[in-house]
């Protein structure tokens, strides 16, 4: 109805011909003067009327179309714009259906006019504003990239991880084997080296990697995850589950780097993850040295504007990967890490302990305060012991003692008793040898004196000093095909051989 003012003007009061007006405004001659007849024959001249609404205007000018519109069968707004997101679905398609419904229904210009006014009322979609330094917004891509390996052929499907500075839009982007928390913890390490500085908030997507616990509210972090952030003094902040404009700048960074970097290389073949990682970094640059068109800058020139003197330095050194477990303190005060046994303090025994897993350290907490810290042995079923954790009397949880044990292993006879005798005395510290005297001594209860003191003597035999083997020969019935040699002199026989993996013939029959 604007234009309709705008021809009477031009008209009326600066006398010009229909086809001036036209050309002026973009109509059509015959639209122009259609508009002067209903004007005409409506009494409307210039100026209009004071307080004329373009409503108003349209019900004076259109009176037959104003009086059938609103018997229109109405859309059903809700269910199209829910519809819309399905795959493949458009508005043409839901159109095309409404009309097959409603013959007499809105035309396909006013149906998509009404369907942009209906989403106006929905809520408003909030600006974010990004600060400089402020926010790294990370995710892994949807697509993948095949690596072939030279030696097997065996292809594998490389993840793509892709950062991005929220002020700048400065692009990072690498492939890893895979989106397990080392590889989620190393990229993020290597993208901070790239943008060489620190944010104050890393924002992810809600993957388990990062993510412990989903939450719209307080989402649970990673343990590893949040101390690889407090080495660097970053905050995480998560984005809500499925709300994917909480991070739209790695949104799109992502289909940046799916159609500028990945597309370019589908026709390449990779034969290392190194290869691979080489192609997309020249290609990365190239796309934060391209300039925008919006913003007439590069990215690199925006990040060396705003980002780079806002980001925090990197620490001395770079974080090293630390694993977090849960564990208790065995009656040995050792706790178990992926097979190997380290000491704590004696007084800890039966207590939990926390683990802060390297490759080359293992530190123990116990309610938040560090009481061990060890070097990373890989010795499986192997001890390492501080002598200050040592108790000096070398008592035990529930009574347990090198003399009870020695004395119960006499109980059951003279074989259990040499075994126990031998294993004590091959540990560097007696107390290392707990676990397995232990073990031996209470399978007393399952398989009985005799059969326990056989199996003794057999493990005896084949120098086979340990519980696993002791509870196999048990387990097999090997102790009942086992004779047991005569000794004239009625001493105890010792071990024939002092190396574990050589069993002796008898442990063949």
């Amino acid at each position: 109805m604007r234009q309709v003012g705008d021809v009477l003007r031009l008209k009326h009061a600066c006398g010009m011909s229909d086809r001036v007006i036209a050309r002026s405004l973009g109509l059509g001659r015959t639209t122009v003067g259609e508009y002067l007849r209903r004007a005409s024959v409506a009494g409307l001249g210039w100026p209009l009327p004071a307080g004329l609404s373009d409503a108003d205007l349209e019900r004076l000018l259109f009176p037959a179309e104003a009086a059938r519109a609103p018997h229109r069968p109405q859309p059903n707004w809700a269910a199209v714009h829910a519809e819309l997101k399905r795959p493949g679905v458009t508005l043409r398609l839901l159109w095309e259906e409404y009309r097959g419904a409603h013959p007499d229904g809105y035309s396909l210009s006013r149906f998509c006019e009404l369907s942009q006014a209906w989403r106006g009322h929905l809520s408003p979609v909030m600006r974010q504003t990004h600060r400089a330094g402020e926010k790294m917004f990370v995710d892994f891509a949807g697509q993948t990239v095949e690596v072939t390996d030279l030696a097997s052929g065996e292809v594998r499907a490389a993840q793509i991880f892709v950062a991005v500075l929220g002020a700048s839009n400065f692009t990072y982007a690498e492939a890893t084997w895979s989106q397990t928390l080392p590889d989620w913890i190393g990229a993020h390490g290597r993208a901070l080296t790239f943008f060489g500085g620190v944010p104050k908030i890393i924002v992810p997507d809600n993957l388990k990697a990062g993510v412990s616990k989903a939450c719209f509210f307080e989402p649970g972090l990673n343990r590893t995850y949040a101390d690889m952030a407090a080495h660097y003094g970053a905050a995480i902040v998560p984005a809500r589950p499925r709300k994917p404009r909480d991070k739209a700048k790695v949104e799109v960074a992502v289909q940046l780097v799916e159609r500028w970097i990945l597309a370019r290389l589908r026709h390449r073949r990779f034969f290392s993850l190194a290869d691979l990682n080489h192609a997309i970094r020249t290609l990365v640059d190239e796309l934060d040295r391209k300039p925008s068109r919006h913003l007439g800058a590069s990215r690199r020139a925006l990040f060396q504007q705003i980002d780079q003197p806002a980001l925090r330095p990197l620490p001395a050194e770079p974080y090293e990967y630390a694993e977090w477990k849960e564990c208790r303190v065995g009656i040995d005060y050792h706790v178990e890490i992926d097979k190997h046994y380290y000491s704590v303090p004696h007084g800890l025994i039966r207590q939990p302990i926390t683990a802060r897993i390297t490759t080359k350290t293992v530190e123990l907490f116990h309610r938040g305060k560090r009481v061990a810290a060890h070097l990373r042995a890989y010795a499986p079923r192997r001890h390492t012991t501080v002598a200050e954790h040592m108790p000096s009397a070398h008592r035990r949880y529930a009574g347990w003692t090198q003399e009870r044990l020695r004395r119960d292993a006499a109980d059951i006879g003279p074989d259990t008793a040499l075994l126990i005798e031998t294993i004590l005395e091959k540990k560097p510290h007696p107390e290392q040898g707990f676990r397995a005297c232990l073990g031996i001594v209470r399978l007393l209860k399952p398989y009985g004196r005799e059969r326990l003191e056989a199996a003794c003597s057999r493990a005896l035999a084949i120098g086979a000093l340990s519980y696993t083997s002791v509870a196999s020969i048990l387990r097999n019935h090997l102790d009942r095909r086992h004779k047991p040699a005569p000794n004239p002199s009625g001493a105890a026989d010792g071990p024939v051989l002092e190396h574990a993996n050589l069993r002796g013939p008898d442990y063949f029959h």
